[in-house]
This record gives structure tokens, sequence and C-alpha cells, in this order.
């Protein structure tokens, strides 16, 4: 099992947030989610949103500390990036 997080350089909500993704499956992602006790409305589209405060805990979880740029290319390469406005393909789990 291999999931990574981006730094904690996004603003939103009065605080910074990491991204956390596989780059195998979703499934992946939702059970190290479920390890992490992150809530399943942290989920969008493709990705968890973590906040700063919990980047240690994906870390110290195992999930691999990467750029941003290098996250997406990850999700690009895997097939598993949904961008914003577009429709799940079908057979993609959630």
């Amino acid at each position: 099992m291999t999931v990574y997080v981006d730094p904690p350089t996004w603003p939103g909500h009065g605080r910074l947030w990491s991204h956390l993704v596989s780059d195998v499956s979703y499934a992946e992602l939702h059970a190290f989610a479920e390890e992490l006790a992150l809530p399943r409305r942290a989920f969008e589209r493709d990705h968890y949103d973590l906040p700063a405060h919990r980047y240690p805990d994906a870390v110290n979880a195992g999930a691999v500390r990467v750029s941003s740029r290098e996250l997406v290319r990850l999700l690009t390469n895997a097939g598993l990036r949904r961008r914003k406005g577009r429709a799940p393909a079908p057979g993609d789990e959630d």
C-alpha cells in the first residue's frame, strides 16, 4: 500500500491543508483514511483533504511525502485524476 501526501500549503477555512492520494485505487485510499479516522466527507473527487495538524499522523502511518506537482503526476499516471466538473468514469469506486 502506497499513499502519498503533499505539504500543508493549501489555504482554506482559516487553516492550511494537504492532499492525501493513492496511485493504486480509491479503495486503497479509503482504507488508509479509515486507519487515520478521517471522515468520508474529507474525500473530494480523487483525494482526501487533510488539515495541517494531521500531516504528521499521515506520515507516521506510512504516507510518502511528495510535492504537490508530484502528487498530481502520480494521480494522472495512475488514471485516477478527477478534475473539477467531470463526472467519475464508470466503475470508479468512491
